[in-house]
């Protein structure tokens, strides 16, 4: 049979082995292509503008290596209604220390910042586009009026590249909440290089009324990510050839720079767990015991549907909120538990990487 090797398994000697090629980015055009990279006469150029990297020359600003993303964004009240300024934009942003990507921000932070609401607010965001292409924004979970569901091309014309503002480059999104819990925003245009590129946010609504709610003594939200970095180049991170990526960050930093949580003894943390990745399933772990999961893709489960676990599967769009307890003294993980994601470019660092953070529980 044509191509088919129908004798017995031969180990060829390490002698006679060919060297691995060291496999490097490559040009196409004025597009820098991943290392690995398949393509063929039939792969499009919006394909590959896809798939490209970070065009670098159109990094507008370089966040300082301190800053941290899903920063509390305040709004202004005007005639009852709560406005929020979102602006779009092209930075450097370090993930770890000498390890910085270019990403797709909100805000000049990845993740954007922080939206926290409360059931039947009427809310206004302005958005500000100043990347090199046009975007969108969609609330991810939330019923809205059609034209204000941010789906590119779709219920609106993408917004244009304004370059900077003014000139044009901006829509308004206006609507009432109507549901408490767990959502996010992201872009709904170019979705897999734009959010795979950090641009989203969380997006907290509470409830009218506290009755019937768990009630905790902390609350952290916990958004997920994957990067492909390679040669000082940013591409969006995809499940194929050249694109499977090699870091991850949780709210925009890998483990040794993501947040430790300090607890005492006896304490309750609310960890709302969002899937902003655009590609793995991730099993989410706790050490120190079983938690409880209290609502999904938000909304809060009654008692009875609520149960135990101590990994939990989050796909890409879901959200958990888990209650966990601070039983016992000591340094508690939590973390992915694919080996291959809890690493910074296949290494791990004290014990993790990636999609890794601590709990740390005193006394």
């Amino acid at each position: 049979m044509p191509g088919m090797n129908m004798g017995l398994p031969t180990r060829i000697p390490l002698s006679k082995l060919s060297s691995t090629p060291v496999q490097t980015p490559t040009r196409m055009g004025g597009l820098v292509m991943p290392p690995g990279m398949i393509m063929t006469s039939g792969t499009s150029l919006e394909a590959m503008q896809d798939m490209a990297a970070v065009d670098l020359s159109k990094v507008t600003y370089t966040a300082p290596a301190t800053a941290r993303g899903d920063q509390p964004l305040t709004p202004h009240l005007l005639n009852g209604v709560k406005v929020f300024t979102l602006e779009t934009s092209l930075i450097n942003w370090n993930i770890l220390p000498g390890v910085q990507v270019a990403a797709y921000a909100v805000n000049h932070q990845v993740p954007g910042p922080r939206i926290h609401l409360t059931e039947g607010d009427r809310v206004r965001f302005v958005v500000k586009n100043v990347l090199p292409e046009a975007t969108t924004i969609h609330w991810h979970g939330l019923a809205v009026p059609n034209s204000m569901d941010g789906a590119g091309s779709v219920t609106q014309k993408p917004i244009p590249s304004g370059g900077s503002f003014p000139p044009g480059g901006s829509f308004t999104y206006e609507f009432t909440v109507r549901q408490a819990g767990t959502f996010f925003y992201h872009s709904h245009t170019s979705v897999d290089r734009q959010q795979g590129l950090g641009l989203y946010g969380a997006l907290i609504v509470d409830p009218r009324s506290s009755s019937g709610m768990p009630r905790t003594d902390l609350d952290y939200t916990l958004q997920l990510q994957e990067w492909t970095f390679k040669s000082g180049y940013t591409f969006p991170s995809m499940i194929m050839e050249g694109l499977l990526p090699n870091y991850f960050t949780i709210n925009g930093k890998a483990y040794l720079s993501t947040d430790v949580v300090q607890m005492k003894v006896g304490q309750t943390i609310q960890l709302r767990f969002i899937g902003s990745n655009n590609n793995f399933i991730h099993p989410m772990h706790i050490h120190g015991g079983p938690f409880t999961v209290v609502a999904r893709d938000g909304v809060t489960l009654p008692a009875g549907a609520r149960f135990q676990a101590d990994t939990l599967n989050i796909g890409p769009g879901q959200r958990y909120d888990v209650i966990w307890t601070a039983r016992a003294k000591g340094v508690w993980l939590i973390h992915c538990h694919i080996p291959h994601h809890i690493t910074n470019d296949n290494v791990e660092v004290k014990g993790g990487g990636g999609l890794t953070m601590a709990i740390n529980v005193k006394s």
